[in-house]
């Protein structure tokens, strides 16, 4: 039988209004969430943008003066100051761009390795997938200080092996060496965090059609081409979710290169320099600037990355 206008319309009005009711029960279920993130995450971000704009000290017990950009860019007396003409601030940021980009690549392939290791069917699989998600599970600060102790240049276990098989002739300074120490938190950062991008990736590829696969077997197509024209593909959404939380993660480091090498200037990062002011220099109003420019850095690349990565998914569709 066929419907009415009057009973589309009604049909249509009908609908509007659960789409309403469902949008209302969306927000009311949301609403706690959002006020405590508001609290502990928007809050503290607004205050510490508003502490930029001050020259306000741990050492002071007043709020601070407001004094605009100056903790930003200021000239005086025929000199530069504030972040952005400070040499040690974009060697932080130097770091952290470099750390980021080869750790966060390595986990990256080594993570599609493994993962692609342990969605096979092999006696064990089980178990050995546990044991790839110990480094993850491992706390960071406990990881960083067992590689310290490892990597030690007077009783390490490292430099020891290495001598035993001729490797090398003398102890390495890993964590001091100039040469070394960034490559040491990269290789640490690595261990840790390969069973994470593992793990994100063998979920991704549980999804991945057998058919398809066993298609491209029957047709004689190599496992390099299956790989890159039908299983990345496929995977190409959850790699980019797990590459952006990796990135976000390495652009924030804190712990593991504090942990090893403290202040050292080869590898300071930039949550390390804002450390360093609010903490050591008890400069809340540079600190916060430094820090503000810190989450900045992180959004642009956040949007930028999403972006680029939304575009390459829709020409893919």
């Amino acid at each position: 039988m066929a419907l009415t206008e009057s009973t589309k319309e009604n049909f249509g009005d009908c609908s509007d209004v659960l789409a309403r009711r469902r949008a209302r029960s969306a927000w009311l279920l949301i609403a706690p969430m959002l006020v405590v993130l508001s609290l502990v995450a928007l809050w503290p971000l607004v205050r510490t943008i508003a502490f930029s704009f001050t020259d306000a000290s741990l050492a002071d017990s007043g709020g601070g003066n407001f004094i605009g950009f100056r903790n930003y860019i200021a000239y005086s007396n025929g000199v530069w100051s504030g972040i952005l003409v400070d040499g040690d601030w974009w060697r932080s940021v130097s770091n952290t761009l470099i750390f980021t980009v080869v750790s966060v690549s390595l986990e990256t392939i080594i993570g599609m390795v493994v993962a692609l290791i342990l969605n096979q069917d092999f006696r064990g699989r089980g178990l050995v997938r546990a044991a790839v998600l110990i480094p993850w599970a491992t706390p960071t600060v406990v990881s960083a200080k067992l590689w310290a102790w490892l990597l030690n240049d007077q009783y390490g276990l490292i430099n020891d092996l290495l001598m035993k098989i001729g490797l090398i002739e003398v102890p390495l300074a890993w964590t001091a060496d100039p040469d070394l120490v960034m490559l040491t938190i990269i290789m640490v950062d690595v261990w840790k965090a390969v069973p994470f991008m593992a793990l994100l990736l063998l979920a991704a590829l549980q999804l991945v059609p057998k058919d398809c696969l066993e298609a491209a077997r029957v047709d004689g197509v190599s496992r390099l081409r299956v790989f890159f024209s039908v299983i990345l593909p496929m995977i190409w959404a959850p790699l980019t979710v797990a590459v952006i939380f990796r990135t976000l993660d390495a652009l924030r480091v804190f712990d593991v290169v504090y942990v090893m090498t403290s202040n050292n200037v080869n590898t300071m990062t930039m949550s390390i320099y804002a450390r360093q002011n609010l903490v050591d220099f008890l400069d809340v109003g540079y600190g916060s600037a430094v820090s503000t420019c810190l989450v900045l850095i992180i959004l642009i690349f956040t949007m930028v990355y999403i972006r680029v990565s939304g575009l390459r998914l829709g020409k893919g569709d």
